[in-house]
């Protein structure tokens, strides 16, 4: 017969272990904590995103896109905010957005055209600028954003063949539509003053802009453009250089080039479909989310007894 063997224990022994299985304890609870923070934190950057997205597209406000004909729906977006003046359209891209002007260029980097207070900002004229385009040189600013929103396309001109096939837009101002001929595409730094001077004062100082344009153009289209014309410089931010600009420069002109209407391509699908699985995500209500944090809380605890039993 086999005497059992018995260990005993000190009372420092007993404290000490105590002690460990306490600081495993607060260990696991903290470990816990710190995956619950991160997946909150994950789904909300998430959600965040979308939400900034969304604010973003133009579709928002194709409803109140003006016309000649009917301008009804454009008084009504001016109805909610007086410092909408115009609309702003580039021929066969995203960019159709309603333009804003306030009395300082900060107000719209974070104001949306209808006066909420949004991330996405809105297209917004230069505070020192004419609302009715009868300076030489007008600045026009808007984000440069992913998915193409916002001023976020700009830098497709930077291909040459995307340049010369997208000369065309639109600004609607003053109660009628106006044409934009675009003819430079510089890429330059915020710090530039002389190009992100508006209202050139004089014959001098409009040839000197002229020149400066056409010499620090990356690409550029040889169109008749003189001190007497007005132009517009749409401005947006890269990060091709430090503080990196580009410059879309078009000139307002009397003729009108409508959108052309091409063919839809076909629909090819790549990769995995990320973006679509996320925008299902990013949709569930926020009570989904709460009782998958309850159910990851619950599974973790009886984890977490089952490995002590």
């Amino acid at each position: 017969m086999t005497e059992k063997k018995t260990t005993s224990e000190s009372p420092a022994e007993q404290a000490a272990l105590k002690a460990v299985r306490w600081i495993d304890r607060v260990t696991d609870l903290m470990i816990q904590i710190v995956l619950v923070a991160v997946l909150v934190f994950g789904v909300y950057s998430l959600w965040d995103s979308q939400q900034v997205y969304q604010a973003a597209d133009a579709a928002n406000y194709t409803a109140f896109r003006p016309t000649e004909e009917d301008p009804v729906s454009f008084e009504e977006l001016r109805a909610k905010n007086p410092e909408v003046f115009a609309w702003l359209t580039v021929n066969d891209t995203p960019i159709d957005y309603p333009m804003t002007q306030a009395s300082n260029n900060d107000k719209y980097i974070n104001t949306n055209a209808e006066g909420q207070y949004t991330l996405s900002g809105a297209i917004f004229l230069d505070y020192r600028n004419s609302p009715d385009f009868d300076d030489f040189n007008s600045i026009i600013y808007g984000h440069h954003m992913e998915k193409k929103m916002m001023f976020g396309s700009l830098s497709d001109f930077a291909d040459r063949a995307y340049f010369e096939t997208h000369p065309y837009g639109n600004l609607y101002y003053g109660g009628r539509d106006h044409g934009l001929e675009f003819f430079a595409l510089i890429l330059t730094d915020a710090y530039d003053e002389q190009l992100f001077t508006p209202a050139v004062k004089g014959e001098e100082g409009r040839a000197a802009l002229l020149d400066a344009i056409r010499t620090k153009a990356m690409f550029r289209r040889d169109i008749p453009v003189t001190t007497e014309d007005q132009i517009v410089l749409l401005s947006t931010c890269t990060s091709t250089i430090t503080n990196g600009r580009y410059m879309l420069v078009g000139k307002i002109s009397e003729e009108l080039h409508p959108q052309i209407v091409r063919e839809p391509k076909p629909v090819v699908r790549l990769g995995t479909g990320i973006e679509k699985q996320i925008g299902r995500i990013t949709a569930l209500p926020v009570w989904v989310w709460c009782i998958l944090l309850l159910l990851l809380i619950a599974l973790t605890a009886y984890i977490d007894r089952s490995v002590k039993k």
